[in-house]
């Protein structure tokens, strides 16, 4: 695989520098330009085309949020994955909501900086089953918008639902409960590598980016409640 061509937006000059510097000593890794703002991001993205986007959540003119959902909408658009400063603050649901793959707190370790880049890089969502749990926990109760009736951006996934097998909804199913491959695996008596199988025809059949998509899929079409 290629390096991992980065891209760090954050209004904090401290934080950029020190993201930099952490970056920049990873083998497989490069900082191709930083942002000090969501319209700057943006701008960012079009000229370097960078692989993983490290997005602050709150930043003047234009906020994270806001410059992920535009960003995450573009086809063959860069990964990005979102810094927060609490942990599951209410921004996060909303990030996965517009595309995200996933969030940091700007507090992680080093190790764990660096893990996430190289996780989204190759292609995972950076959503650890615990953390899935969570925020099902946290926003299951919500109800959910009916796809066409001023729902999210992720309509046309929960849309395909209903083209599933049985066994693929199942598992559908279970990556909204936060079970891990191995959990799966073990619930539904096949190999984890027949787990992979079927995420892989979820994320084709839906057209989902990623694990983090999935779950939000799972929850915006009902089939994960409360």
């Amino acid at each position: 695989m290629t390096d991992a061509r980065v891209l760090i937006a954050d209004d904090e000059a401290l934080i950029r520098s020190s993201l930099r510097l952490l970056i920049e000593h990873e083998p497989g890794m490069i900082v191709v330009a930083e942002a000090a703002d969501g319209d700057e991001a943006i701008a960012m993205v079009g000229l370097h085309r960078p692989d993983v986007v490290l997005m602050d959540v709150q930043m003047p003119h234009r906020s994270g949020l806001e410059a992920a959902k535009e960003i995450c909408g573009e086809a063959g658009g860069p990964r990005v994955i979102v810094l927060t400063t609490f942990d599951l603050d209410e921004y996060v649901f909303e990030a996965l909501r517009v595309g995200a793959s996933g969030f940091l707190l700007k507090n992680s370790p080093p190790a764990e900086v660096v893990r996430a880049i190289h996780v989204v890089h190759e292609g995972d969502a950076l959503l650890a089953p615990e953390v899935t749990r969570r925020l099902i926990d946290r926003f299951a109760g919500q109800p959910a918008s009916p796809p066409g009736k001023g729902g999210g951006p992720h309509d046309r996934h929960v849309a395909e639902v209903g083209r599933l097998t049985e066994r693929e909804h199942e598992t559908l199913v279970l990556i909204g409960r936060g079970l891990s491959n191995a959990e799966i695996a073990a619930m539904l008596f096949v190999t984890q590598t027949t787990v992979r199988t079927y995420v892989s025809r979820i994320l084709s059949k839906l057209g989902a980016r990623d694990r983090a998509q999935l779950v939000v899929v799972a929850y915006e079409s009902g089939i994960v409640g409360s």
